[in-house]
Formats: C-alpha cells, structure tokens, sequence
C-alpha cells in the first residue's frame, strides 16, 4: 500500500478506531470534491491549520446526485476523489457517507473543529449545533480562490470539440 492509500477508510465499522488514533484537535469537513482545483486545496490546507488533525467525508456518488448536481454529476467516481483527496499532504482520513448529511458521521466522531467555506452561515452547517454543544467550534473559510465544479465543466462542455462530440 501507498502512504495514501492508508488514508482511506470508507468502511464505518473501522473509522472509529482509526479516528481514534488521530492527533486532536480533530478537524471535519465534508463536500462532494468532484473536480479538485485550487480551491478546494486552499479551503483543505486552511481547515487543517485550524487543528492537529484534518478528515475529509465525501458524499457517495448516490448522494452528490441526490443534492441535485447537474446531471452526470459526480463526473469522477467516489474511489478516485477520495483517494486524489487523501493524496493531499493536510489530509489525515477521508471517509465517505450516502446520507443526505454528514450528521450520523458527525455526531459518532465528534470533531473539536466543525468547518465548511464561508460560502455557509455558521449557524447553517449541519451539525453545528451539536459541535457546539459538546465545547467545540465551528468555523467557516473564506473563498480566496473562487473556483467551482460547475463553472469548470461549463466552460469544458463549451469547447468546441465538446460540441462537436454531443
């Protein structure tokens, strides 16, 4: 196995014990990470300086369509963005979940530090309330590289091979 490769837990049965095993203050931050840019790396190096640890849970491939994507989405299957996720040097875990929120995820590894872009109200985050209850924090990262999935397969779907292919 690679160094990658050993971040990877979508099995639930083992996250537990893995995240147990992790340095603390534990960072959790979740997202579909479709197509990785700059972006989402900046947004993933300043949730992991917010604590010692940092996990990623991606949504299944099931469920980034039930969030009403564009069709098609995701465009890269689950095993390839997680592990293109914990091939970055601030991931620790990355993890997966099929329900419409990472809340069961949340509430049986009860993360220190609660994070998503500034994009969200801190008080909109699932499972903010929770993260606060038990003396952690929630934080929210401002964009400083505006990129998104969506924008990038526009403008890849308006290349003109692109047409000529549809």
């Amino acid at each position: 196995m690679t160094g990658y490769e050993d971040k990877l837990v979508p099995d639930r049965a083992r996250l537990a014990a893995r995240v147990a095993t992790l340095a603390r203050p534990l960072v959790f931050t979740n997202g579909c990470f479709d197509l990785l840019h700059r972006g989402h790396v900046d947004y993933l190096h300043q949730a992991r300086a917010l604590g010692a640890s940092l996990l990623v849970a991606l949504n299944t491939d099931a469920s980034v369509a039930a969030l009403g994507k564009a069709p098609g989405r995701p465009l890269v299957p689950l095993e390839d963005r997680m592990a293109v996720v914990a091939g970055l040097g601030c991931v620790d875990l990355v993890t997966c979940f099929d329900e419409p929120t990472p809340l069961a995820l949340i509430l049986a590894l009860r993360p220190q530090v609660l994070v998503k872009g500034g994009d969200w109200a801190p008080e909109a985050v699932v499972g903010a309330r929770e993260v606060s209850g038990w003396g952690g924090t929630v934080r929210t990262i401002d964009v400083r590289y505006p990129r998104s999935t969506t924008a990038l397969v526009a403008r890849i779907r308006a290349l003109p091979q692109a047409r000529e292919a549809g």
